[in-house]
């Protein structure tokens, strides 16, 4: 028997990732491997769970992953750890289309319990209602207990407490409002830069939440059965030279994606803002980030541009990659600041729209599945996709979009998951026949 939880809340903004980044590290700190996961397609809470935890975060995703691979992922990583801990997406049952992909259903899927985070600085009693809504709305999932979020005194406790216990929810403690241990956020979510010391503010929300909770009740709460050992045939190494892209620029992966590229050989990083020169590869990957933010220091990189103009083997680009590939990014005010140009578009972010959405991808038989996430916008869309490229969302509706297919350069605005279709990538890329 192990813990093992899924950390949810009834919508976002309650301070989920805030309790699962103390947890992570207060629980490290007692000698625990804690080993965390995030449900979803978000590239940037994962790496604060992997600062707070000291292990990688890993995403687990029921739209995007097939579910014998997402339990084979799960289980071999869970099975590395003493205590497993998946943040949750949105609200509990928030999905793709109702429920599914969603915290909810992941929990239910995998067969363990829910804790959940309630927002409770503006609620009193109200919370048997809620809580008593969530504990019976889906039977398919356990709620383990409840953690009450920005709490106002001992005394404002005390009636949650009465509250939680009327509606048959075990209440696992509370947590005081302390503006100290939020952190900030960027358009894209978590912000990840050199302006905020993440590893103080992870002790600190740490030291907050162990003076409140009880973490030895938390964890006999949420044992459950050890995962079952997923069987695995190893794949033979391949002979490919793999480089990609990773800086500040750019660094939205999946961890998963790099286990599947390394199937196809050897694997070294290198980094657009820096980087004299490519490195020797046969596959090129830009992951998506944020060049947008260092833009004068991308195009002064002209001997790194000039020789991406000259690269003859293949390139997989998506987003922020994608619009490196392409012949200008103008930035807020109107400048444009001159890329890689190997892609014959230009993409703005002086009128920033949101896209967002699960996506489907069909390249002739091959299908990926992914998801966008993204404010720029193209400054004219090109006519690029052709009858054999189909674009879907998670109803399984035609979208409109664009996805750069030649024979050696894939690239869009979707971010790939082929943790799962490895051999897919390959063909697609023009890799294998």
């Amino acid at each position: 028997m192990k813990p093992q939880f899924l950390i949810a809340a009834p919508h976002s903004g309650a301070g989920k990732t805030t309790i699962t980044l103390a947890l992570l590290r207060a629980l490290q700190r007692s000698g625990r491997r804690v080993q965390p996961f995030k449900c979803g397609p978000d590239y940037l809470d994962p790496k604060h769970h992997t600062l707070a935890a000291g292990r990688e975060s890993v995403n687990l995703d029921a739209f995007m992953m097939p579910e014998p691979h997402l339990f084979e992922v799960y289980q071999r990583y869970a099975r590395q750890a003493d205590v497993s801990i998946i943040e949750g997406v949105m609200g509990l049952f928030d999905g793709a289309h109702k429920m599914e992909g969603s915290s909810a259903a992941l929990a239910a899927l995998l067969d363990i319990p829910v804790i959940l985070v309630v927002d409770a600085q503006a609620m009193a009693y109200s919370a048997a209602a809620l809580l008593y809504g969530y504990r019976h709305f889906f039977p398919g999932i356990t709620l383990a207990g409840v953690i009450f979020n920005f709490v106002n005194a001992p005394s404002h406790y005390r009636i949650l407490e009465e509250a939680a216990d009327d509606a048959g929810v075990p209440v696992l403690g509370y947590l005081p409002e302390r503006p100290d241990i939020r952190i900030p956020s960027r358009h894209l979510g978590l912000h990840i830069s050199g302006e905020t010391d993440y590893n103080s503010v992870i002790g600190t929300a740490a030291d907050h939440l162990s003076e409140h909770i009880d973490l030895e009740l938390l964890l006999q709460h949420t044992l459950r059965p050890e995962p079952a050992a997923a069987v695995i045939t190893p794949a033979s190494p391949g002979r490919l030279q793999i480089a990609i892209a990773r800086d500040e620029a750019f660094n939205f992966t999946y961890r998963e994606n790099i286990a599947g590229l390394s199937q196809l050989g050897d694997i070294r990083y290198f980094s657009p803002l820096t980087a004299a020169s490519l490195p020797p590869a046969d596959l090129l990957y830009f992951p998506g980030g944020y060049p947008e933010l260092h833009l004068p220091q991308l195009a002064a990189n002209t001997t790194l541009l000039q020789q991406l103009r000259q690269y003859e083997g293949r390139i997989l680009a998506e987003c922020g990659g994608m619009m490196y590939l392409g012949e200008n990014i103008i930035d807020e005010n109107g400048q444009p600041w001159p890329m890689a140009g190997l892609l014959k578009v230009s993409t703005s972010m002086q009128h920033k729209a949101l896209t967002l959405g699960y996506r489907e991808i069909h390249i002739g038989n091959e299908v990926f599945r992914g998801h966008e996430f993204h404010y720029s916008q193209y400054e004219t869309v090109p006519e690029i996709t052709g009858p054999a490229i189909r674009i879907l969302n998670a109803r399984q509706e035609t979208v409109a979009g664009v996805v750069f297919h030649t024979p050696r350069i894939l690239a869009g605005y979707m971010h790939f998951y082929w943790g799962d279709n490895i051999e897919g990538l390959q063909r697609v890329l023009g890799l294998v026949s």
